[in-house]
């Protein structure tokens, strides 16, 4: 018999993708209670030659493990079949899919990382306070960015990243933009046809909780933006910083704005070295104060250098936007050229993959450069939103 649950009694263990999910075996109930946006795993404990999922009568899944996961609310009806000659097994129950309970925000709700690489920006956006820990730096980081706060946070030079996500898997739409991430570049006015100004890229990941522990530790996709597939985007490249040396030689440069041009030392994995300087606008430490490891290393795609001394000497650079789908890369305004598409997600090998939807989201400074008194080109974000989940209309009250 069919059990029922009044909606206060829902299950949240079934809410949830946990290990503790009940087993799809001979036992199992008929109904299950879940929300929706939330991941069900069902993992079987009988084995086969071949398996086969279904949801309302469409193909779903052949693996053996299956997480059900659904938008609309709901009655789904599912059937699990082992297809083997000897051990035959057929089995059919119900996902009642409920409306959540508190309504879901559009806005991030955690961060779950923050590792800048050294940037003029770094220990000040956010602030870090003498004896500051990873934790409360991670704790302002999300202080910053979640919800509506709108606090720029810095990435700092090429590779640097934040990973952050909402209360609930944001589901991928096909063919639309699922997301959307605000940042700070705008555009200069001497060349309106050419779109630069302050286009600082940031090159987007997306991940899908697949092990169901909440946890940013599965499979990472890059999405591919505009300058993915060009020949000068290099994939597979790392860079290493280090602290800056004690004893080395302090130098300026002969415009005076740069004031310590050997200042953090870095080199990458295509045989080439140099310096993030230190300018006379940002004379705190670049390297980020709780972080005591001597060396930094990222990994991931390189984009093309997009800046251009205007003036040739030094005095005017600017930052060339690419086409589309990077973090930080035109004005927030445009808000087509600021979002998303999850089925842009790509592998390690540069091959589509389809995701029915995405639990992480990381994002890393996807240039290497530096432009003179202007510094290193670093990305910077202060809030991303689901495109699919409703704005709450701004309280009225009763006349």
């Amino acid at each position: 018999m069919t059990k029922l649950f009044p909606i206060s009694m829902v299950l949240l263990a079934l809410a949830a993708c946990e290990s503790s999910v009940p087993m799809v075996n001979l036992g199992i109930d008929d109904t299950y209670y879940i929300y929706r946006m939330q991941k069900l795993q069902l993992s079987p404990a009988l084995t086969g030659n071949n398996y086969e999922w279904r949801v309302n009568g469409h193909v779903m899944s052949t693996n053996r493990e299956f997480i059900f996961l659904a938008e609309d609310e709901g009655c789904y009806n599912i059937s699990f079949d082992i297809i083997d000659a000897k051990t035959p097994y057929h089995f059919e129950f119900e996902i009642n899919v409920l409306h959540e309970e508190i309504e879901y925000s559009p806005y991030i709700a955690k961060v779950y990382e923050y590792r800048p690489a050294p940037g003029q920006f770094i220990n000040e956006m956010p602030r870090y306070e003498p004896g500051d820990t990873y934790t409360d730096i991670l704790r302002k980081v999300e202080e910053s960015i979640s919800g509506t706060n709108d606090i720029m946070v810095s990435l700092g030079g090429y590779g640097g990243y934040v990973t952050f996500g909402f209360d609930h898997t944001v589901i991928n739409h096909p063919g639309k933009m699922d997301f959307r991430i605000w940042g700070n570049s705008f555009y200069e006015l001497t060349q309106p046809d050419k779109k630069g100004g302050s286009a600082e890229p940031g090159i987007v990941m997306v991940s899908y909780d697949v092990n169901c522990n909440g946890k940013p530790d599965d499979v990472w996709y890059e999405l591919a933006g505009s300058a993915y597939f060009n020949p000068a985007t290099l994939h597979d490249y790392s860079i290493t910083y280090h602290q800056p040396d004690p004893m080395r030689e302090i130098e300026e440069d002969e415009s005076g704005m740069l004031c310590d041009v050997h200042y953090i030392a870095w080199e990458d994995s295509n045989g080439k070295f140099g310096y993030i300087a230190k300018n006379r606008f940002h004379e705190q430490n670049y390297y980020p104060l709780w972080i005591n490891d001597a060396t930094l290393s990222f990994t991931g795609s390189l984009l093309p250098q997009n800046a251009e001394d205007l003036s040739g000497m030094g005095t005017y650079y600017v930052l060339y936007c690419f086409d589309w789908g990077y973090v930080d890369n035109h004005p927030n305004d445009y808000a087509d050229l600021n979002s998303f598409d999850i089925s842009w997600a790509i592998d390690s090998n540069g091959h589509h993959v389809e995701l029915p939807g995405i639990d992480f989201i990381r994002v890393y400074t996807g240039v290497n450069q530096y432009c003179g008194w202007l510094g290193e080109t670093s990305t910077e974000l202060c809030r991303a939103q689901d495109l699919h989940i409703s704005l709450m209309p701004p309280f009225m009250p009763e006349p």
